[in-house]
């Protein structure tokens, strides 16, 4: 373990373009041979210029891969809905898939199902919902997992097919 770490501190990080050792300790790694010297080191203030030049470059580096993990992360942030307690909500049916085996196949399966009501707000990424007894998950859920209702359009109705009807048969 001691050599994989020596390794890793020994060689150029490609985000702070410097060793991760001398970053931290203002120095180059021992490898074990070198010879010490004593007393005091009579180009100190040159070896703390430098040491602070290669921490600022180091920080800049940091900061600018900073900058670019960030745009590549915010390409698929979007923006979440503001939920308030007594919104109604639409469950995605992705944590249900157990619970609704008695239904169609799942690629005919609804998204999402039944209204509920938030009943408490808990962080801008998570919500309580009220949800029966007979569903069996746990009623904090991420704001991913649920989309805002929109009722039906007044004088809309929602009408069932007539059975179809083969050879005097109902299928």
């Amino acid at each position: 373990m001691g050599t994989a770490e020596f390794a890793y501190n020994n060689k150029v990080h490609s985000s702070t373009k410097t060793l991760p050792f001398k970053a931290n300790y203002r120095q180059d790694p021992r490898m074990g041979f070198e010879v010490r010297k004593k007393g005091k080191y009579k180009g100190a203030e040159k070896f703390v210029v430098k040491m602070k030049e290669i921490q600022e470059e180091a920080k800049a580096a940091l900061g600018k891969a900073q900058e670019e993990m960030k745009k590549y992360v915010d390409r698929k942030r979007a923006e979440v809905d503001e939920y308030k307690v007594g919104d109604l909500v639409m469950l995605s049916t992705k944590d249900l898939k157990y619970q609704m085996t008695g239904r169609r196949t799942e690629k005919l399966m609804e998204r999402f199902v039944d209204p509920y009501r938030i009943k408490k707000i808990i962080s801008s990424n998570a919500v309580e919902l009220e949800l029966p007894s007979i569903v069996k998950i746990h009623s904090v859920v991420n704001v991913s997992r649920i989309q805002r209702y929109v009722g039906q359009i007044e004088g809309q109705r929602k009408e069932q097919p007539a059975p179809v009807i083969i050879e005097g048969e109902e299928e």
